[in-house]
């Protein structure tokens, strides 16, 4: 069903950004931001939400880094001052093409919805590369979220994008109305001795997670899908990784040690609803019970046919639990 309220197109922050995504826009209709290879993306869904991506301008002051980040994301058609947005996070090494098919069903759903690329993934521009570790990606999208959000957001985190939910919501909890973490992968403690690894020895490991045939694996274990399906997805899942600074950025994330979230979690007072899906091959349901148990205010509800990335594969389902929670009605 089509939203019914009155909308309002947002405002873009600044005139330059207004014209920046005009001109940016090629023949097939993709920004030129974008790496080539988004033309070879058979999925409609992921072909329409390409289009749609754009670069706004992002303030970091930080040590080691002094500057605007002009950083990708999906910017609501509508504002809804009444509600709190939907701030759509993505998983380990992703980026908002993830949400490819539940998007536009949120949308729908009379929900303000962003989606945003995590520092160091997605299509940002990182030529001048900052800080990519755990505190600088949180520091990052408190930045976005204080100078275009600017209200309480329900903030939805998928695998490790609800770890990085968790250490934003402890550092900054007036951002915050709402949690919804999904096959939460927030018990794992960083990214263990891969922090210790030479440099050289970090790069090759990076070229072999860019991999068409590792990548093809995850898609593999994440969802059941025919074989051709996997493969175009498998194109959508690693297009970032053709982004010039991509390998720079994961080998900062990595020997940085990544995220260690455990301690924060009995400190999260916000409601959290934690999904989990029937069929995760990646995640253990049993760590969402755990999340449930100690979250302090904490709802659960299990997707049905569905592997790991329900917005994904059960997108219908998936939205509706998001707008029954956005709106009240889960208890």
């Amino acid at each position: 069903m089509m939203c019914s309220l009155k909308m309002v197109s947002p405002r873009p922050p600044t005139t330059l950004f207004g014209l920046q995504r005009q001109i940016t826009a090629n023949g097939d209709g993709f920004p030129t931001f974008l790496p080539k290879e988004v033309k070879d993306i058979k999925d409609p869904f992921a072909r329409a939400l390409a289009q749609k991506i754009v670069r706004i301008p992002v303030p970091l002051q930080m040590e080691n880094f002094r500057g605007c980040v002009m950083s990708s994301c999906i910017k609501p058609t509508v504002q809804l001052p009444d509600k709190s947005p939907v701030v759509l996070l993505h998983c380990f090494d992703s980026s908002c093409l993830e949400w490819r098919r539940a998007y536009p069903l949120l949308e729908e759903a009379c929900l303000e919805t962003w989606a945003i690329d995590v520092l160091g993934w997605g299509f940002s521009d990182l030529q001048k590369l900052p800080p990519c570790d755990a505190a600088s990606k949180r520091l990052h999208l408190f930045e976005l979220w204080k100078t275009y959000i600017k209200r309480p957001m329900i903030l939805v985190g998928p695998s490790l994008g609800a770890t990085v939910a968790v250490d934003f919501t402890a550092t900054y909890p007036e951002a915050v109305d709402k949690l919804v973490l999904i096959n939460a992968n927030a018990y794992s403690e960083g990214t263990g001795a891969l922090k210790d690894l030479p440099k050289s020895i970090a790069y090759a490991g990076v070229k072999l997670l860019r991999s068409f045939p590792l990548r093809l694996l995850a898609n593999v274990l994440a969802f059941s899908s025919p074989l051709s399906e996997n493969i175009d997805w498998t194109n959508i899942g690693r297009l970032h990784c053709q982004m010039p600074w991509w390998e720079d950025a994961m080998v900062n994330f990595m020997i940085s040690g990544g995220y260690n979230v455990a301690s924060h979690i009995k400190l999260i007072n916000h409601k959290t609803l934690v999904i989990c899906s029937e069929n995760d091959q990646i995640v253990s349901n049993q760590l969402s019970v755990k999340l449930l148990c100690e979250l302090q205010n904490a709802v659960f509800r299990e997707v049905p046919d569905s592997g790991h990335l329900p917005h994904v594969e059960n997108p219908k389902q998936f939205v509706k639990l998001i707008s029954d929670f956005a709106s009240g009605k889960l208890n």
